[in-house]
């Protein structure tokens, strides 16, 4: 069985002027048909003329031009009006006659330059078509011919309004697609933030902290395998993040989750930061985005407790509860006298727009003792 679903796609694919031609055809045989004989544009009452060899002539020129109404809409104008003028001189008053209409509306719609020269050269030329009427014997009357140009002229309108609004659907466009990008690149950003950070500040401080063990073989070795174990999940969480942002990744790509809390705090445990951790309750279900952000907000946390205040106790709590995830990290005040990598300030601020977006509350700030205390309550389970 022929399957002809194909056939509106290709047809879009072709050519305007291809697509435009059918009608302007279609217009040209319908001048022709004696049905239809009598039903054109009268402009100056002239007595109707029997179709002759020139009227074959003057129906091309008025329809055939429309094929490229929008490819080349001032040349199609310009042979639709003389051929509407030699329609109405020569009185053949033919169907074709709509095709200045029609010309006027794609003009309107789709020329792009010397638009008010086009409207002027046209209205000044419609003066002498009107005397030249006249002197053939014409009864319409000034009352006729100014009502006709009005007509013309609302064509016209209807056209620029046809540009107008195409012009303001297509900024329109470009702005949602401008603020997608912008939105795309943010996110981007926000995600190598929380991947790339953590794992290579656990491994500067690592790498520092090994400068200090050359003494101690044992030890050292231990601290070179926990940079090296470091480095391996920094990349399999880099290729995680770029399956995530690969447009054609597979639904069940893996995303990070509370139940990698342990294995998160563990890792700053062996980059030398004590943390003490305590969870409440149970997820329920499987929460989602609240879990994620969890994860991001403990994660960019240790994170900061690592590059300002490594070797202060750290205390990180997660209660779950039917509705909401509190997450509480608090950190003593530095002791540390080690230089530490320098911060962007965009960790917090991305916490703080991952739980705004999910209705939550994020605090971050200063403690009274000089530490400092993270807290965010992520809305978490289904309302009831």
């Amino acid at each position: 069985m022929i399957d002809f679903r194909w056939v509106p796609d290709r047809w879009r694919r072709c050519d305007v002027v291809v697509r435009d031609f059918p009608f302007a055809l279609l217009l040209a045989v319908a001048s022709f048909l004696p049905v239809l004989r009598g039903y054109g544009t009268q402009l100056g009452d002239l007595p109707t003329r029997p179709f002759d060899t020139p009227a074959v002539l003057v129906i091309a020129l008025e329809c055939l031009p429309l094929a490229v109404r929008r490819r080349w809409p001032a040349v199609c104008l310009v042979l639709v009006s003389l051929g509407f003028a030699l329609d109405q001189l020569r009185a053949y008053h033919t169907v074709a006659g709509t095709a200045l209409l029609i010309a006027l509306v794609s003009a309107g719609a789709y020329l792009e330059r010397h638009r008010r020269v086009t409207v002027a050269l046209l209205s000044a030329a419609y003066l002498p078509l009107a005397v030249a009427l006249d002197r053939a014997g014409s009864v319409e009357g000034v009352e006729g011919y100014v009502t006709f140009y009005l007509v013309l002229v609302l064509a016209w309108g209807i056209g620029a309004w046809l540009r107008y609004t195409r012009a303001t659907e297509a900024e329109r466009r470009r702005h949602i697609a401008e603020a997608t990008r912008t939105a795309e690149r943010t996110r981007i950003a926000r995600e190598l933030h929380d991947v790339v950070t953590h794992h290579v500040t656990a491994m500067v401080v690592q790498a520092e902290a090994a400068r200090y063990l050359t003494a101690a073989p044992d030890r050292l070795d231990a601290a070179l395998s926990a940079v090296t174990d470091t480095g391996r999940r920094a990349i399999t969480d880099l290729r995680h993040l770029l399956d995530l942002l690969n447009p054609d990744h597979h639904p069940d790509v893996r995303t990070p989750s509370v139940r990698e809390l342990r294995t998160l705090v563990e890792q700053t445990r062996r980059a030398g930061q004590p943390v003490e951790f305590t969870e409440e309750g149970e997820p329920t279900e499987p929460a989602g985005s609240a879990e994620y952000v969890v994860h991001r907000v403990v994660q960019e946390s240790l994170t900061n407790a690592l590059k300002h205040a490594h070797g202060s106790r750290t205390v990180v709590r997660v209660r779950y509860g039917e509705r909401e995830i509190v997450v509480e990290v608090g950190t003593d005040a530095s002791t540390s006298r080690t230089g530490s990598p320098g911060g962007s300030g965009r960790g917090l601020a991305g916490l703080r727009e991952r739980v705004d977006a999910l209705g939550g509350e994020f605090s971050a700030g200063r403690r009274a003792d000089g530490g400092f205390a993270v807290r965010a309550r992520i809305p978490a389970g289904r309302p009831s």
